[in-house]
Formats: structure tokens, C-alpha cells, sequence
């Protein structure tokens, strides 16, 4: 085992500089490779249910029909060598573990998280509790390292070969199959006790389409084929060089083209141009069946369908995209921040202080109700609620403008802080910052956490129904004075700013949308009982409960959520949900693929746990 984490850690640093083609990832399992051996066998969607019983739990290590040591490494040389058995990163603390290591161990606690080490790590997801937190970085830990809900083998895929032959192994052997890329997610999708996981990190490649016409689409212009790894600082370098811009998350180290466009994607620009999935006009997938195919509004419109909002790691496993590039823009933010406190700042600025609770969240509501005219400008709104102490509190904004000068978005802002200094707050804001949308730079950072949140998307009514929106505020501000942070992003992705992308399986509860909320717990995941937890959760649920009777008609956002949310298949999909079903059971039939709360998720559930809902423990039918 010691010998396989050093050649794990030897791999990671020999894949960090990657070329940007497509001509290694390309690469593709033939016919004759995949009959030479049984356990990378190309399946049969049409006849396997009626040749192969189903088994009741995916086998799990110890089991008699468990793959042999031989067969991984017959895997391991099918894939040229890049079959990983990683020990999770914190085994370098604990004493028991054969690869303990003082420094290393320093460095985890001090300096990993400014690097890149934890995104290029080929287990680590960085939300740490749904792995089981079995091996949490301690200088002096307690008890043992195990590897918990982290996979057991890792495919460092580095081509559409490595994933076929990857979802080959998992469906002939039944062993879980999870897909993980930079590990920016928080319920678990990318963790799997028992399992093999293909890491896309790595597909990284780059082409631009000068003169592109989407197969069966409505779009002619120029686009941009990305590989699924291609982290958002990388494809922002890419554009500024190619003189474009790609729609991505905001945060520059995830990868915006795996499980950010199949759960949907919002960002600074999707008042402009829609979601993620919207600028999806096609796809590289690979199947259950292990077959790599095209998918686009000509070809396997299913998939393509399902794939664009539907879920991620449920339907196929994308390598690949094309998606649309846009002229070059720039994007102007002008922020300020506001304080409840002890004192009350007598010159105006970016970041005064007031004593007058009442003014204070009159103020707090005012900058939410300019969520509508910033939207409707093609705006985005950023803003955080923070409870700093029982008596302090602060509002932090962030109104970006894409497309506009400093001159313009400081007019643009001028009402609202009108408005907030007739309230008693001197509010006045530095010239707002302004740079080309892709020269965004920052692709370091990051490290795992054990926090834990819940989200809601606000339809327009909320806003515009004085009765709902005073009821929406009511509830936020509960939600700040109990200690919860308030994050709320308002966007208008509607269809009209999306260019009419056809069907997609996102929630259509986005196209009314004008705001995505996350509400953040206080509560550490970190050694949490049980008790503790269902206390904590039934904190959280009563102030979402509220945020929800205030929001009808709204719903949840899938890749930034509570795993507990109740009714999760309307509130994540809504009335795509049956739709989305259909194509999983067409696509997947024997369920290769699992992620929790995805469509057809049901039938299946991770076993022995307790309140806490951890990917440690054996996956059987539910």
C-alpha cells in the first residue's frame, strides 16, 4: 500500500502540466481491447436485464466476489497505468499509518490550502463529512485512518479510453462507481465507500470553433470545445488568449464543465446569457454501457436533454462539450458593506457603522429589493448577511455589471445608496473595480471543510408581492439573528437571456428565478453526534420551512444544497423530474451509475447509517 500512494503522488505531479489538444484524450477503447478481456466487456443496454439477475448491494471490499488483486492489475495495465490506490491525504498525521510523515502532516495543517494540492488530490472532496470524516488532519489525532467513504481505486483518466474502460470494470464486476473531478461539492455525489472513481481532472483540453453550427440547433457563431477537467481559471486563460469569453462558475478552481453544467451553472453573466446549461450546444459522453457518444439536439436528444440541469453522475459520465463563446466583456463591481454595531461612523464610505437596529434592517431589505433592478440591467447581485455577535450585524455587497463602465455602475448603484443614507447609513461607495470578465486570475486555493448549508431560489413573485417579500425578509432576518450566514446571488437566466436553448433538464423553476440563496449552518460536522445533528437539522428545516412558505412556487439548486431537503425531486428538478426518471432507466437500467438525490436515486441507499446521511457504507437496493 505505501508503495502505491508514492506512485499515486508521483502520478499527480507528472499530469499537472497537461497539454491543451484533444489528440490524447480523443483516444477511444476499441472493439478488440474491449473482448480481450471479460471485465472491460462493452455492454448490452438491450438484453442484459434478462440474462443477468440483479444483485441486491454493489460489492463491497471483502465480499468473496470482490475483484482479485489480479484483476485490478489487469485494469491497471488495460488503462496504461493510470489505476490509483490513494490513502486519504490525512494519513500522513496518524501514526498507524505506514505513510506517516511529520512535515507532511505540517504542511496539510499550515499550507495545503493555498495551493493546489487538496484540488489536484484524486480523493478529497471538500466537503468532508459525507466521506465519514475517518481520516480528519490532526496534529495529534485519535484513533485510526481509514478510508471511510473515500473510493478504494482511482482511475486517473486522462482520455475517453481510461472512462470507458473504467464504467466497463464497474459494470461487469458491480463495483460502485463514483466520478469526481476538483471535489468542489457538498453532499457526497463524489464519495463512495467500496468504490472505484473516475477522475476527470485531467481532461483538460482546449479548441476553439471559429465558425460553428450546432447539429439540429439554432446556433451559428463561434464556440469552444472544453474538456470536463478544464478548471475555470484555465478555460478564463484560454478566452482572454483567444479573445472570447466562456460563461463559468465563480469560483475559479472548479470545473465548470462536469458536474457544474449538469446540475446547472449560474455565474456573474447568467442575467446575459442563461446558465451553464445553456451554453451547452454539445456533448462527449460515455455511457453505461461504456460506448462514447455524441449528444446534442440531433443525437441522443435524451441525453442531451437530461444531461443540461438533470444531475450529474447518474446518466453517463461527460468527457467533453462544446459550448458557446461570447465576444469579450468586462465585468464592473461596485461593493460596500454596512454594520449594525457599538458606534456610529460620522464620514461617509465603503463601510460605515450604524447603532440603529431598525435603520439597519430597513437597509438590509432595501439592498435585496435592488436585486430586481439589477437583474433586469443584466446585472448580478452578490451579498452575504453575517451575524458577527448577538448585537452585530453585517451586510456585505457586491453589485457586478457586466458590460458596464466604473461611471456607468456607479450611477447604476446611486438610487440604492440614496435609499440607505436617507435610512441614517452613509454609505459611499470607492470607484468601482472593472476588468475584462477572463482576465480573472486565482487558481489556488481551497481546502476541505465540514460545514453544511441549504439553499432556495426565489421566483419573481417573491419580490414583487409586497406580502411575500415582507414575509422572504421576516425569514432571512430570523435566519441571520439565529447565527445563520444569508448568501443570496440574484440572476435572471431566463429563456429569452439564455437564447432559447430548447428543452433541459434543469429546474424550470430557474427561468422565474431572481435570486439563489444559500443559508449556512453553524453547526461542525466534524466528530457531530447524531443527536447533535437531527438537533441541528431541525434548527435549519424550521428557518427553510419559513424561507419556503414565503417563496411558492420556488425550489432548491441541486449542486448547492441540503441532502435532507424534504420533497427533493420537485424541489430540485420540478416538473422535469418523471422526464428525467424515464431517461435514467433508458440509459441505465442496470444502474452503473448512483448519486444521491438524482433522478431514480431511490431505489438505492447507502447502508448502516445513522442520522448523518455519510456515502461510508455499502450501496444496496433500497
Amino acid at each position: 500500500m505505501q508503495m502505491l500512494y508514492h506512485l499515486f503522488v508521483s502520478a499527480i505531479f507528472t499530469c499537472v502540466v497537461t497539454a491543451n489538444s484533444f489528440s490524447e484524450h480523443d483516444v477511444e477503447l476499441t472493439e478488440r481491447e474491449g473482448s480481450s478481456s471479460r471485465s472491460v466487456s462493452f455492454g448490452d443496454e438491450a438484453t442484459h436485464i434478462q440474462t443477468r439477475r440483479p444483485e441486491r448491494c454493489k460489492v463491497f471490499p471483502g465480499d468473496a466476489t470482490w475483484p482479485s488483486q489480479e484483476e485490478w492489475n489487469r485494469l491497471n495495465t488495460s488503462l496504461g497505468g493510470v489505476l490509483l490506490n490513494p490513502l486519504p491525504p490525512a494519513a500522513v498525521c496518524y501514526r498507524t499509518s505506514p505513510v506517516f510523515d511529520t512535515a507532511k502532516c505540517d504542511f496539510l495543517l499550515a499550507n495545503a490550502s493555498r495551493t493546489t494540492f487538496y484540488l489536484d488530490d484524486p480523493v478529497t472532496i471538500l466537503t468532508q463529512w459525507p466521506q465519514g470524516n475517518t481520516c480528519l488532519a490532526s496534529r495529534n489525532p485519535t484513533g485510526n485512518c481509514t478510508q471511510g467513504g473515500f473510493p478504494v481505486y482511482v482511475v486517473n483518466a486522462t482520455s475517453v479510453k481510461h472512462v470507458q474502460a473504467a464504467v466497463n470494470f464497474a459494470r461487469n464486476t458491480n463495483v460502485r462507481l463514483i466520478i469526481k473531478n476538483t471535489g468542489h461539492e457538498s453532499v457526497g455525489r463524489s464519495a463512495g465507500a467500496g468504490s472505484l472513481s473516475i477522475w476527470t481532472h485531467y481532461l483538460k483540453g482546449f479548441e476553439l470553433l471559429a465558425d460553428y453550427k450546432q447539429p439540429g440547433g439554432n446556433y451559428t457563431g463561434t464556440a469552444a470545445r472544453v474538456g470536463a477537467g478544464l478548471q475555470v481559471y484555465e478555460a478564463f486563460g484560454h478566452a482572454l488568449r483567444s479573445n472570447v469569453t466562456l460563461t463559468a462558475a465563480s469560483c475559479l478552481t472548479v470545473g465548470s464543465y462536469g458536474g457544474w453544467i449538469t446540475g446547472g451553472g449560474h455565474s456573474p453573466l447568467s442575467s446575459l446569457y442563461g446558465l451553464g446549461v445553456d451554453q451547452v450546444l454539445s456533448l462527449q459522453v460515455v455511457t453505461a454501457n461504456g460506448r462514447a457518444v455524441t449528444a446534442d439536439p440531433q443525437t441522443n436528444r435524451d441525453l442531451f436533454f437530461a444531461l443540461r440541469g438533470g444531475g450529474g453522475s447518474t446518466y453517463g459520465v461527460v468527457t467533453s462539450a462544446i459550448v458557446k463563446a461570447h465576444p469579450p466583456i468586462n465585468l464592473t463591481i461596485a461593493s460596500f458593506t454596512f454594520t449594525l454595531g457599538a458606534t456610529t461612523s460620522t464620514t461617509p464610505g465603503p463601510d460605515p457603522t450604524i447603532t440603529d437596529k431598525g435603520a439597519f434592517w430597513k437597509g438590509f431589505n432595501a439592498v435585496f429589493a435592488f436585486g430586481i433592478p439589477t437583474v433586469d440591467a443584466g446585472g448580478y447581485l452578490w451579498t452575504n448577511g453575517i451575524r458577527g455577535s448577538n448585537t452585530s450585524f453585517t451586510m456585505q455587497a457586491r453589485v457586478q455589471m457586466p458590460g458596464k463602465t466604473p461611471t456607468q455602475a456607479a450611477e447604476f448603484v446611486e438610487p440604492l445608496l440614496k435609499t440607505l443614507n436617507d435610512l441614517g447609513i452613509p454609505v459611499a461607495i470607492d470607484t468601482p473595480t472593472t476588468q475584462v470578465y477572463s482576465a480573472q486570475t486565482g487558481g489556488t486555493g481551497g481546502g476541505p471543510g465540514n460545514g453544511r448549508f441549504a439553499s432556495r431560489l426565489f421566483p419573481r413573485a417573491a419580490y414583487e408581492d409586497p406580502t411575500l417579500f415582507a414575509a422572504a425578509m421576516a425569514a432571512v432576518r430570523a435566519a441571520v439573528e439565529d447565527g445563520y450566514t444569508f448568501h443570496g446571488l440574484n440572476m435572471a437566466p431566463t429563456l429569452q437571456a439564455a437564447g432559447f436553448p430548447g428543452p433541459t433538464g434543469v429546474n424550470p423553476v430557474w427561468r422565474d428565478a431572481v435570486m439563489h440563496a444559500d443559508v449556512f449552518d453553524t453547526v461542525n460536522m466534524a466528530n457531530i453526534t447524531s443527536r447533535q445533528f437531527a438537533a441541528a437539522k431541525a434548527r435549519l428545516d424550521r428557518h427553510m420551512d419559513a424561507l419556503r412558505a414565503a417563496t411558492p412556487g420556488g425550489g432548491a439548486y441541486i449542486n448547492e444544497a441540503d441532502l435532507s431537503e424534504p420533497n427533493w425531486q420537485s424541489a430540485f428538478f420540478g416538473r422535469n423530474y418523471e422526464d428525467l426518471v424515464k431517461v435514467k432507466q433508458a440509459r441505465d437500467p442496470k444502474q452503473v451509475f448512483w448519486a444521491p438525490t438524482t433522478p431514480g436515486s431511490e431505489g438505492w441507499a447507502v447502508q448502516g447509517q445513522s442520522e448523518i446521511p455519510t456515502q461510508n457504507g455499502r450501496l444496496c437496493r433500497a
